[in-house]
């Protein structure tokens, strides 16, 4: 290739990676989103008796809605009865339909991977996100905070499997006709709101009956 071939190819990557950020940094930074939660919580919300489930929980699953009833799911075993020991890579959530207000994944759906083979292929991001509808009672929030891209975080850490951007919820399982149809989502989800904070992407999701 000629050295103008190599300078066109480089500057259309550069226009490419210019529009990549500029998109990103339409997303609002919020460095205090916990506290913007609030507005979501149950107390806020008014709902009495309220449950919520905390994804790759460890030892101590989050509460950040304040919800009455907190149970969590880790792939470690845990004596606690409120943690069930599941791999949400091979297995379904552990709770029946509309069991939940509240379903949170902080720090975890990168570790989710987008295809298995077990033995046949599927996608279990995919069938993650459609257990995580079908828990929520009607309305429910479902709030993820993942590494975004293109930060290193996203890919460093080498069992991070999945990478999330901006547009993964927006494109992929929201909307009249969600992108993610096509491989088998069949659950409807409204993006409430996005922030960025630091490396991090929020994400607010409600549950379209």
């Amino acid at each position: 290739m000629s050295i103008i071939g190599k300078m066109v190819k480089a500057f259309k990557l550069m226009k490419i990676i210019k529009n990549q950020y500029s998109s990103l940094l339409s997303i609002p930074e919020y460095t205090e989103w916990e506290n913007a939660l609030k507005e979501y919580d149950s107390i806020s919300l008014g709902l009495s008796g309220s449950s919520a489930l905390d994804l790759g929980c460890g030892e101590h699953p989050r509460n950040p809605f304040s919800a009455k009833h907190l149970f969590g799911i880790d792939i470690i075993p845990n004596s606690s009865g409120s943690i069930k020991s599941v791999d949400l890579s091979l297995e379904r959530i552990p709770f029946k339909d509309y069991s939940f207000d509240y379903v949170t994944a902080h720090d975890f759906l990168e570790h989710v991977p987008r295809v298995v083979y077990a033995p046949s292929r599927r996608f279990a991001f995919i069938e993650l996100m459609n257990e995580v509808w079908r828990v929520l009672k009607p309305t429910g929030i479902f709030l993820s905070k993942t590494p975004i891209y293109p930060y290193s975080a996203a890919f460093s850490d080498p069992t991070h499997v999945n990478v999330i951007t901006h547009e993964t919820f927006s494109l992929y399982f929201s909307g009249d006709n969600p992108w993610a149809r096509m491989y088998g989502f069949y659950g409807h989800f409204e993006v409430v709101t996005q922030w960025r904070s630091d490396i991090y992407l929020i994400s607010v999701l409600r549950k379209i009956a």
